[in-house]
């Protein structure tokens, strides 16, 4: 399911979406914080992302997996299958990192939606949730940079420096 999408890896496809969708949503989280008037905006943007976020992050592990497998047998070993793993390290830590950002960006949103059916939740709430999602959102656009940067250097043999 997650190796081949017309004839190309479904990791070469899905990454892209990674590194677009994760750091959007890190942005639009931080605007949600730091621009309250405009909440009832970006609400609904925060939202999405926080579910599509982890999902292209999950099928980016999930494909690189795949991929990793039919790198091994096709032969692959020593140095490159270093990098592979370390690669596939980087990624996993993202995924996690994405999730909990995911997670804490909901509670976040619930927290501040002001609906009925929330529980009057006391004032500290909110503000200790903007820092987890500041933090789980600083973690993540490092693992996006670390994980895109280890993978870029694997197929192109050079750095960016």
């Amino acid at each position: 399911m997650f190796e081949k999408v017309l004839g190309l890896p479904v990791h070469v496809l899905v990454v892209h979406a990674v590194v677009v969708f994760v750091p959007l949503l890190v942005l639009l989280a931080l605007a949600y914080i730091a621009l309250p008037r405009f909440r009832s905006r970006l609400d609904w943007a925060v939202a999405i992302l926080a579910v599509i976020a982890p999902i292209t992050a999950f099928v980016g592990v999930q494909s690189g997996e795949a991929l990793q497998q039919r790198q091994i047998a096709r032969g692959f070993s020593g140095e490159i299958l270093e990098k592979i793993n370390q690669h596939a390290e980087y990624g996993d830590v993202l995924f996690r990192f994405t999730v909990g950002l995911a997670l804490a960006v909901i509670l976040l949103l619930v927290a501040n939606s002001g609906h009925a059916r929330v529980p009057k939740l006391p004032r500290w709430v909110s503000p200790v949730l903007s820092v987890v999602v500041v933090g789980l959102g600083v973690a993540a656009l490092v693992y996006v940079w670390l994980t895109g940067h280890s993978g870029s250097e694997m197929v192109w043999g050079t750095t960016f420096d």
